[in-house]
């Protein structure tokens, strides 16, 4: 195990802002993340577990030890006619784990297509897009309980699946470190087009007969086309949940915004967060070396020299915005440390 101390964390996390962090350290093995475990409890140091850095926001330097994942393997663990059971390691690039099930024609998260970060933060954000989340396909997850060393595993019903949600966000939060997850993928896809954006771009270029490679070239030009490259421009992608709400709320607001963009979900209407940011005046608005993204103004961004805290206000700026204007309340995806 390689303990560096005060490192800077700019080149990982997609913001690109440059705290430090005390101590650091990499682990690529069950054996090095349990060997970094005791060495920060023997110190009596807190721990922050990094994946890919695309959904953190750092206000300030950080104190304690912090463990980049990088456990890695694909591994089919069974298969028939119909379906395949796949173990991936939480360190694997999440992007490149949807490019590998494409090679392998196996179907169930083309939609997920260019999603940045790593497997391992997939189930506890449960992330989604374009009508698919992770709990569609997910079978099962191993994680490293911190406290007893132990790998325990947990099926759907353990993870508490929700919105951009998990038990590990809520009551299992700073108690396990996620290790593999395991999807069930089809060999027989059931093709996923509900969204609109998906059917034009697979109209405009001419593709009459479905495939999961097609859509997923789709969703990466969608992408591409609204998000920026963390590469090019800091962000994080969404900054925010699209809120739910009561759905005679929704219906006063069609009141005076007749055009307001609302889906119906069991807990009521789904609005897009984007759309009231935007309403709210801030789509493209720069603020020094931060801002709203010009193209999609669900996205926060850094210009460069922004800082943590610049984005952080920048954030409670637009939730007030939001607040005021439609009385709807904004919550971040982001987690910030």
């Amino acid at each position: 195990m390689n303990i560096q101390e005060n490192l800077s964390l700019k080149a990982f996390n997609t913001f690109g802002i440059d705290k430090k962090a005390q101590f650091f350290t990499r682990a690529s093995t069950i054996e090095e993340l349990k060997e970094a475990l005791t060495w920060a409890k023997e110190r009596g140091l807190p721990l922050v577990i990094l994946g890919g850095g695309s959904n953190i926001l750092l206000t300030r330097d950080v104190l304690g030890l912090v463990i980049k994942v990088e456990l890695h393997g694909i591994e089919v663990i069974r298969e028939d006619d119909n379906e395949i059971l796949v173990e991936v390691g939480a360190g694997v690039v999440w992007h490149e784990w949807v490019l590998h099930s494409l090679e392998k024609n196996w179907a169930g998260i083309e939609n997920l297509s260019l999603i940045p970060g790593t497997v391992g933060a997939s189930p506890m954000q449960n992330i989604g897009a374009y009508g698919v989340e992770i709990k569609d396909v997910f079978h099962s997850l191993k994680a490293l309980n911190r406290t007893t060393l132990e790998i325990e595993t947990f099926d759907a019903a353990d993870c508490k699946f929700g919105y951009r949600e998990s038990i590990f966000k809520h009551e299992s939060k700073d108690q396990y470190i996620i290790t593999s997850v395991s999807f069930r993928l089809s060999k027989e896809p059931e093709f996923h087009v509900g969204y609109g954006a998906i059917q034009d771009v697979l109209k405009e270029k001419g593709i009459k007969k479905l495939s999961i490679q097609a859509i997923s070239e789709a969703v990466i030009e969608i992408r591409q086309s609204k998000l920026p490259d963390p590469k090019e421009l800091g962000n994080a992608g969404s900054f925010f949940k699209n809120p739910t709400i009561p759905k005679s709320k929704f219906e006063d607001l069609m009141k005076t915004y007749p055009a307001i963009p609302g889906y119906e979900v069991p807990e009521g209407i789904k609005v897009p967060a984007g759309w009231l940011i935007e309403q709210s005046g801030w789509k493209g608005k720069r603020l020094g070396e931060v801002g709203v993204h010009a193209e999609q103004a669900l996205v926060l961004v850094n210009y460069g020299r922004g800082t943590g805290e610049e984005i952080k206000s920048l954030s409670e700026q637009v939730r007030a915005s939001v607040r005021d204007q439609f009385g709807i309340e904004l919550n971040p995806e982001v987690n910030f440390l």
